[in-house]
């Protein structure tokens, strides 16, 4: 079979009884193979230099977007036409995005935290993916750690896993001879790893809540509001992911800390919020710049505004919105502090991680109702 590729269309494929490969028609000899399993694999099919053609693996769908194996099978067949066998050819021109995944799959996939490693990994392809890798200087490294210097916790692991990935590439030839990473410390540029324990008065909640922001910030502000979830987990959400029949979100294993899918149960102000948000034409991305083909991926104008809409006080950042709903939530009768974390995304070590596997649903949602009705009293106070 043979069709134009697009995200849609593969997320709807499902495995059967064997593989089932669909080439696309945009780019010759490059496809997806489906396993049973339901796994889904960009693979080449091409000669590389040899009598008969030959499938080479190019990544999984979701380690690897659909642009980035697009834009890997036309280098590969590049170098093909000039003879050169991919596997043993030099990269020196290509992406950081290209590299990034490749280093997911060879590496990360496999380790025991890799689901962290790898989110981790996807924050450095939102901002350098489409750059050649050796155009990666100290200097970008440094920009980019100083913008967490409200989160010296996030700085740190963003260093720790950019050090690994470039080391990691100068092994593989990827025409790297130095890291940008070499002599760079969180510590130094960002200050000592403190633990934030900021909780917003009613007063800033409000302020968050009416800050007439532009779309896409202010709906993803209330989102963050009303269900406590990570600004990634919210800022990265998609269509597809919504059920609003059941009135549910499940966030993907990949996209959560823990590495397993979570249910959010929709209050009706999260149904309200979704159902006036913009259905946009290039994507399934709810919070775009871009017509909804990639996630907003950028706050810092967004909190420049929101911070002269503030009450005056002591610097606020995105994630103390999360640590306030988990606050609140413990004020809330006849919700246990198991609930409140599972409303959250964090789940119990242990045992309970391993046998309990009740989503608790209706007590999560239980939760959230009263919580979306505390925040309603609040926002028209």
């Amino acid at each position: 079979m043979k069709i134009t590729l697009t995200d849609r269309r593969l997320r709807a494929l499902r495995g059967g009884a064997g593989y089932i490969d669909i080439w696309d028609s945009a780019v010759p000899g490059f496809g997806v193979r489906v396993a049973p399993s339901g796994r889904k694999t960009f693979v080449l099919m091409t000669r590389f230099g040899r009598k008969n053609p030959a499938r080479r693996a190019i990544g999984t769908y979701g380690a690897i977007t659909l642009a980035d194996a697009r834009g890997k099978a036309r280098e590969w067949l590049q170098l093909v036409s000039e003879g050169k066998d991919p596997a043993v050819e030099p990269r020196h021109g290509t992406t950081f995005a290209a590299v990034a995944n490749a280093f997911i799959e060879a590496k990360v996939r496999h380790e025991r935290q890799g689901v962290t490693a790898a989110r981790v990994v996807r924050r450095l392809i939102e901002r350098w993916g489409s750059r050649p890798m050796g155009d990666i200087a100290p200097a970008d490294v440094r920009e980019l750690l100083r913008e967490y210097c409200d989160r010296p916790a996030m700085a740190l692991s963003l260093l720790v896993v950019a050090r690994r990935l470039f080391g990691w590439a100068i092994n593989q030839d990827y025409g790297l001879e130095h890291a940008p990473t070499d002599r760079l410390k969180a510590r130094v540029l960002v200050g000592p790893r403190n633990m934030r324990a900021r909780v917003l008065s009613d007063g800033e909640i409000r302020a968050i809540w009416h800050a007439d922001l532009q779309y896409p910030m202010q709906p993803l502000l209330r989102l963050l509001l009303l269900t406590g979830q990570r600004k990634s987990e919210v800022a990265n959400a998609q269509w597809f992911e919504f059920d609003l029949d059941k009135r549910i979100w499940i966030i993907p294993a990949g996209r959560m800390k823990a590495g397993a899918a979570h249910v959010v149960p929709l209050s009706d102000g999260v149904i309200d919020l979704l159902c006036g948000l913009p259905r946009l034409n290039r994507g399934d991305h709810l919070f775009s710049f871009t017509f909804g083909a990639r996630p907003v991926n950028s706050f810092g104008r967004a909190k420049a505004r929101l911070a002269t809409r503030m009450p005056p006080g002591e610097p606020f950042v995105l994630h103390d919105i999360r640590r306030t709903v988990r606050t609140r939530l413990s004020g809330i009768p006849d919700v246990s502090d198991l609930v409140r974390e599972l409303v959250i995304g964090h789940t119990k070590p242990g045992l309970h991680k391993v046998y309990d596997l009740h989503v608790y649903e209706d007590e999560k949602r239980f939760a959230l109702d009263e919580w979306y009705r505390r925040l309603r009293q609040i926002v028209e106070a």
